[in-house]
């Protein structure tokens, strides 16, 4: 696997996304919304979406260090309804800075070996033991393996919190908070309050 813990040292803050399912989310509501509000949406702005979803696991503003991972397939290496969106190019090994404090960027694709499920979920279980991680955020594919990450996040301990963000409920769990995506997405979208 390429994400290990001699490669990659991990912040106590962790978001770690689904590119294609991020990228597949945002680009039906940005379908959807453009006819219900009657205008065409730009690219949904990664930033703004970025902060927005590190909000909405309650991550307070301060001089916070956030490192986001990216987990890809080869064969979409590009998030084409983002800017930026090239996960090899303009999103592997950046950061920003916002109200959050620095995002650091990180993009994964798997080897030959895994698939994107199989990968994303080893990495899961890679961030989750790390002791230094105790604030983690997951953006998994819910339909493909979402259900997975429950026997995951059941042998966790030692985290003050972990969030799955997404846009169906899955079953209740003591272990790991749930919340909706799609407001980070609208967001990042550039739609206003009023609009709807």
């Amino acid at each position: 696997m390429i994400i290990n813990n001699n490669e990659l040292k991990f912040t106590e803050k962790v978001i770690l996304i689904d590119a294609a399912y991020i990228n597949k989310v945002t680009t039906d509501l940005r379908q959807h919304f453009s006819q219900v509000i009657g205008r065409e949406l730009p690219k949904a702005d990664l930033p703004i979406f970025l902060e927005c979803v590190a909000m909405d696991a309650a991550i307070q503003p301060g001089e916070n260090v956030l490192q986001v991972l990216f987990v890809y397939d080869k064969s979409q290496s590009k998030m084409d309804v983002f800017n930026p969106g090239d996960l090899k190019k303009e999103l592997n090994d950046v950061a920003f800075k916002g109200q959050l404090g620095e995002f650091q960027l990180n993009a994964f694709e798997p080897s030959g070996m895994a698939d994107r499920e199989a990968f994303f979920l080893e990495a899961v279980k890679l961030v989750a033991d790390a002791k230094e991680v105790k604030h983690l955020v997951v953006i998994p594919s819910e339909t493909e393996y979402g259900d997975k990450l429950s026997e995951i996040f059941d042998k966790v301990d030692g985290k003050d919190s972990i969030y799955v963000l997404g846009m169906n409920p899955p079953s209740p769990s003591e272990k790991f908070r749930w919340e909706m995506m799609g407001y980070a997405v609208l967001q990042a979208l550039g739609i206003r309050s009023d609009e709807l």
